[in-house]
């Protein structure tokens, strides 16, 4: 057919309309046919929390098909895990929770989190279960509570999980009994009781099963398209892992050992700066990170008193004694600090307590022994410097005369009666500006060197050992 050229100049800008509307329509179906998946693995925390909202909000803007929430928890914090269960339930967007890999385990607050999905899925070699609140007391400890409120605890979260089974048509018994029994099962028996919609082995097969299902989301009914979908992996960002590994219990005790480590060494060396400034950041790290935590505040506050007496015992001469007393109020808080056993994902593990604890005493009682040792060796200036030294008489001793030592002429005082001039004596004392000395015989002739002062000589504060010459 032969085109007319009156007719090119409409033909051509029609063609292009043609050409970008396919491109759009071809790209708007991609974009439909994507799932995003987020991987939940580790305790719940609040930056767990702030990472799944992100998710299924990109998921949303993007407009994705599903988010599939693949989940692996021991548990959590109930106002996080809270958190998470209002965005699946305000999402337009499909969730899936999957609970996998084989071996994972959806317990605690993740049995929220999946009967909270529109659609509840495990792998094989899985399980679920454990679902008992416990109410943790400021010690970070499980409190003992009267029957009421140990009801009224119990009863809210069997409406809560109730409400959530019944929203989603599963088993609302079971969750129950999850809740006030803490039972658990395997992946085949919650597919079997209704717990879960189905096992799937892997994630392709979880998404070539619920292809074709029908969702209803707070924008309502929606279609799933998931078979053949791309598979967009939304991962946490650098300062959401970096903040996620500081809810680790085991970091967050090292940060907050260093962080006072290092405030001790400034205050003990004013103006050093560097150790004031990285352990005041890594103090408030350590604090951030307890507050995401079951802590028990009794062990803070006995790592804090630890190391007030290690400052005290700077300044104050006591032999060691508060350095000691501080080692076992280090240990003691290291004890207390994370061993609440209502969430075990947050206990500290006990081989991180004693090698931590033990590089801290290790550390003192080597602090307090250089001190012990400086004191213990002879004095290399000063008048101290002189006892026990070997001195010329020139002016007879009766009892008082003239000595030359270390190259001067001092004043002296013998104590062992007169002493004429050109005998060697040694110094064993001072009077403001007199020696004491005695004549040198063959006993005390034999290591004058290792001579000490008298016993009114006093022990010097271990702070000496950190002043700048």
């Amino acid at each position: 057919m032969r085109v007319l050229p009156q007719t090119r100049p409409v033909l051509l800008p029609l063609l292009a309309w043609v050409l970008g509307l396919a491109l759009l329509i071809q790209n708007t179906a991609a974009i439909g046919e994507r799932v995003y998946l987020l991987e939940v693995d580790g305790p719940i925390t609040p930056v767990m929390a702030d990472y799944v909202a992100r998710g299924i909000d990109e998921a949303a803007r993007n407009g994705a098909e599903a988010v599939v929430i693949r989940l692996d928890t021991p548990g959590g914090l109930s106002s996080a895990m809270d958190d998470i269960v209002q965005d699946i339930l305000q999402s337009p967007v499909p969730v899936i929770v999957y609970v996998a890999p084989e071996g994972a385990r959806a317990a605690s607050a993740g049995v929220f989190i999946t009967y909270a999905a529109h659609i509840a899925a495990m792998a094989p070699a899985t399980n679920i279960g454990s679902a008992s609140p416990v109410l943790i007391g400021q010690d970070g400890q499980p409190t003992e509570t009267d029957d009421t409120m140990q009801r009224k605890v119990v009863n809210d979260a069997v409406a809560k999980i109730r409400s959530l089974a019944e929203r989603h048509g599963r088993n609302a018994d079971w969750a129950e009994q999850a809740v006030r029994e803490a039972v658990n099962i395997t992946a085949e028996q919650a597919a079997a009781l209704g717990v879960v919609d189905l096992v799937a082995p892997s994630l392709d097969a979880l998404l070539d099963a619920v292809d074709g299902r029908t969702i209803t989301t707070s924008a309502g009914e929606v279609t799933l398209r998931t078979r053949d979908a791309e598979v967009v992996t939304v991962g946490m960002t650098t300062l959401e892992r970096f903040f996620q590994m500081l809810s680790d219990p085991n970091i967050a005790y090292i940060l907050l050992s260093l962080g006072m480590l290092g405030l001790f060494f400034e205050l003990a060396n004013p103006g050093s700066i560097l150790p004031g400034v990285l352990g005041g950041i890594l103090l408030l790290l350590g604090l951030y990170a307890l507050g995401t935590l079951d802590v028990n505040w009794t062990g803070v506050l006995l790592m804090g008193f630890a190391f007030l007496l290690f400052l005290i015992d700077l300044y104050v001469p006591t032999h060691g004694v508060l350095t000691l007393g501080g080692i076992i109020s280090f240990a003691l808080g290291s004890l207390l600090l994370l061993q609440s056993p209502a969430n075990p994902a947050f206990q500290l593990s006990r081989a991180v307590i004693i090698a931590v604890t033990g590089t801290v005493a290790a550390l003192f009682l080597i602090l307090v022994y250089l001190v012990a040792r400086a004191h213990a060796r002879r004095p290399a200036t000063g008048k101290e410097a002189l006892i026990g030294a070997r001195a010329i008489v020139r002016r007879a001793l009766e009892p008082e005369g003239m000595v030359f030592v270390e190259g001067e002429l001092w004043r002296a005082r013998s104590l062992s009666g007169p002493i004429p001039a050109g005998q060697t004596v040694r110094v064993v004392g001072l009077e403001g500006l007199v020696l004491l000395v005695e004549p040198l015989t063959e006993e005390t002739a034999v290591e004058p060197q290792r001579a000490t002062a008298p016993s009114s000589r006093r022990w010097r504060p271990l702070a000496t050992l950190f002043r700048r010459t």
